[in-house]
């Protein structure tokens, strides 16, 4: 390993371990992700569960659980779980847009102004 390599090395190494200041920048990036995160969390959260509802009225309809259950006829309950799940599914992403853009007009000032400092400051 050359002398330039270590040099690397060691610099990035270093970089690790020194305090970094807290600039305009990251308090724009923390402000962005402040809008965008509850947005996702409940568009992840919401869409796993109607998935996992509808693929149990699929398997009601589709395997013999019901009867393990004690269910003479899966087909119409199934089904009708299986609606419900796709019904989520469909209606999460206009939801998530909703909490966005809400939240987007909520922030929208605060990320100007803070976008218009750093901006000026080039």
């Amino acid at each position: 390993m050359n002398r330039n390599d270590q040099e690397y090395l060691v610099q990035k190494i270093r970089t690790q371990y020194t305090e970094k200041e807290h600039t305009q920048l990251d308090a724009l990036r923390e402000l962005d992700a402040k809008v965008k995160r509850p947005a996702n969390v409940f568009s992840y959260i919401f869409g796993s569960v109607g998935a996992i509802i509808m693929g149990s009225g699929m398997s009601l309809v589709m395997t013999d659980i019901g009867s393990t259950l004690g269910m003479n006829s899966t087909m119409a309950p199934g089904i009708s779980i299986g609606l419900v799940g796709l019904f989520m599914a469909i209606i999460n992403y206009p939801i998530y847009k909703g909490i966005l853009n809400g939240r987007k007009k909520k922030y929208a000032d605060q990320i100007m102004e803070l976008s218009d400092k750093i901006m000026g400051s080039r």
